[in-house]
């Protein structure tokens, strides 16, 4: 290891269907990501989660302590002395509810390691092992907020907002971000213009988020921002690709007004090619097309990324979509049929922080930015990594 760098790791992962099946999913999701620690050996690991105790977390929320011990009492993790780890667990407080979770594991060959104190507005030492869990609105060392509800007109309530932290390691200062920002609830509403209503809230509230950056007190802070952000293909445009040639047959239901439940595309011999619901997206040759060479064909219609060129950079994607992948331990490889996939989850960073990101020459460790548990059951998401050296000072 190059003396003038720490190797990092950047794990986003949205863990939400993991809890559906606890019993069996919990061990399989912490195996995987425990193996990709053993191969490629950070001495900082950020792993950020969304939805943490699933999407019925009054029941499952006893699962997340099984979780966290999964992963602390691990022999991969035995030597990473210091841990921070901040779970919004409160569900009773509907206005500040996020349920994210941000795990921070720093190895004991790392020893100038500063975390910031919000409260202080100054580093103060990082040691030991905290976990912070249940309300966590009174602890220091973190920031945290849900997006205003008017962001997401449609949803009824919401737990989708931000978790910041910042570091000092080696001398080199940045904020690590935790994000969830909201879904596509319907693929009709999607379908109706591209951009979809769906992703110019999710614009306005990325926006939001990067400007309250910009104008806090340390403006200047590189900054690293990975989560769920939902971002999704241009549904409009993916679904005219694959419907060319084909006639739309659509199905309506008759209620109080006249409502379309479901759009099928049959070839001339009435043959159904595709086939589209509101939670429904099925093409004949459905994993085929989209697992195939990584999906490739489809990386033209992810265009959300382009409007925050100028604030955000990425580094290529050359993995698969990472959403919607089937929930049991036979799918591993395939995906849903609910929604067209999708690379909902990424890493992203300031341009600052890129200048952080040791080149490759230097370092003589190549970066890796890939999917976590290719041929491994890993709920719905699969989680994103992006390994890299950090340069000090």
């Amino acid at each position: 290891m190059a003396k003038n760098s720490t190797p990092v790791m950047l794990v986003t992962a949205n863990v939400g269907s993991i809890f559906e099946d606890p019993e069996v999913m919990l061990k399989i999701w912490t195996t995987e990501f425990l193996s990709q620690i053993a191969r490629l050996e950070p001495k900082f690991i950020a792993l950020h989660c969304q939805e943490v105790g699933g999407k019925n977390y009054e029941q499952s929320m006893k699962h997340v302590d099984h979780f966290v011990d999964l992963l602390m009492t691990s022999e991969q993790l035995r030597l990473f002395d210091k841990v921070r780890v901040y779970l919004d667990e409160d569900y009773s407080s509907a206005e500040k509810f996020t349920a994210l979770g941000s795990f921070y594991f720093v190895h004991n060959s790392l020893t100038d390691v500063l975390i910031w104190d919000f409260k202080e507005s100054d580093f103060v030492p990082l040691n030991g092992v905290e976990i912070h869990s249940g309300s966590i609105e009174d602890v220091a060392t973190k920031e945290k907020s849900k997006f205003p509800q008017d962001f997401f007109p449609e949803c009824k309530w919401s737990r989708k907002g931000f978790l910041r932290t910042r570091w000092s390691i080696n001398g080199t200062i940045f904020d690590l971000i935790n994000i969830h920002l909201f879904h596509d609830a319907s693929n009709f509403v999607a379908m109706e213009s591209a951009p979809s209503v769906y992703s110019k809230n999710r614009r306005r509230a990325l926006r939001h988020l990067l400007e309250r950056f910009h104008s806090d007190e340390l403006d200047c802070t590189p900054f690293f921002l990975f989560g769920d952000f939902n971002f999704r293909t241009e549904t409009q445009e993916v679904v005219k690709k694959l419907s060319e040639g084909l006639i739309a047959v659509p199905t309506f239901k008759y209620n109080n007004e006249e409502e379309c439940t479901k759009v099928i595309y049959e070839d001339e011999d009435s043959q159904v090619v595709l086939s589209l619901g509101k939670k429904e997206f099925c093409h004949v040759d459905h994993q085929k097309i989209f697992v195939d060479k990584n999906g490739e064909w489809l990386r033209q219609y992810d265009k959300e990324m382009e409007a925050f060129s100028s604030d955000l950079f990425e580094f290529d994607i050359a993995f698969p979509p990472s959403y919607p992948f089937e929930e049991d331990e036979r799918g591993a490889k395939c995906y849903m049929q609910t929604r067209c996939p999708a690379w909902c989850d990424r890493v992203l960073m300031s341009h600052s922080a890129r200048q952080l990101i040791q080149d490759h020459s230097e370092s003589g460790k190549k970066l890796e930015y890939f999917l976590m548990g290719q041929n491994t059951c890993m709920g719905d998401h699969k989680p994103v990594y992006l390994d890299f050296e950090l340069v000090h000072n």
